[in-house]
């Protein structure tokens, strides 16, 4: 049985993004797969690492659910809008809180080189978007896919990391987003 933790980084119960991990959670379901939630919107820790990697901060209840929910996972499905071409200030924050030495990664004593503590993991980013994805990636390089695809995940050893866009979402139709939706579901039944 395939373990999969699907992270919501947006921070509006109300958004889209919801109904895309209600479908994508649906599909993988019905194909035996286990799956855990972290839902950012409704926990509660706070998200500015307020002193670097100077000073290790206590980490939340929240926060450590997490952890341990994306440790005990086989696939990680993150789901997030591309706000300003990155990712939401609360997700950002998560990252920040959660992926850090020692628990997701750990240098090598007296080494440039750090050991990848996620290694054996794969996942897949779902980013909702008001332009097209092709655009996104020629115009703007898809900085929010460079931060959490290579400098998160694949610098902590999940691999391989796949990405699909969704949108325009601004203006778009009820009949294009159960487009949409469908598409999300297949890709939780295909548990990619």
């Amino acid at each position: 049985m395939k373990k999969i933790t699907i992270i919501n980084g947006h921070p509006d119960k109300e958004a889209f993004n919801f109904g895309v991990v209600e479908a994508y959670a649906k599909g993988a379901i019905s194909s035996g797969a286990e799956i855990r939630h972290i839902t950012l919107a409704e926990m509660e820790f706070d998200a500015n690492l307020k002193y670097g990697y100077q000073k290790r901060m206590n980490l939340e209840p929240d926060l450590l659910r997490a952890i341990d929910d994306i440790k005990w996972a086989d696939h990680l499905v993150w789901v997030h809008p591309v706000w300003w071409g990155g990712v939401p200030a609360l997700l950002k924050g998560f990252i920040d809180r959660v992926f850090l030495p020692g628990i997701m990664y750990r240098y090598r004593e007296n080494s440039m080189l750090w050991d990848k503590l996620l290694k054996g993991k794969t996942a897949h980013i779902i980013t909702t978007l008001d332009q097209p994805g092709w655009y996104y990636r020629m115009m703007y390089g898809r900085p929010s896919v460079n931060q959490l695809k290579k400098s998160t995940l694949q610098f902590c050893g999940v691999s391989p990391v796949k990405v699909t866009y969704i949108g325009i979402i601004r203006n778009s139709k009820e009949s294009q987003r159960t487009k949409w939706l469908t598409k999300v579901h297949r890709l939780g039944v295909a548990l990619k």
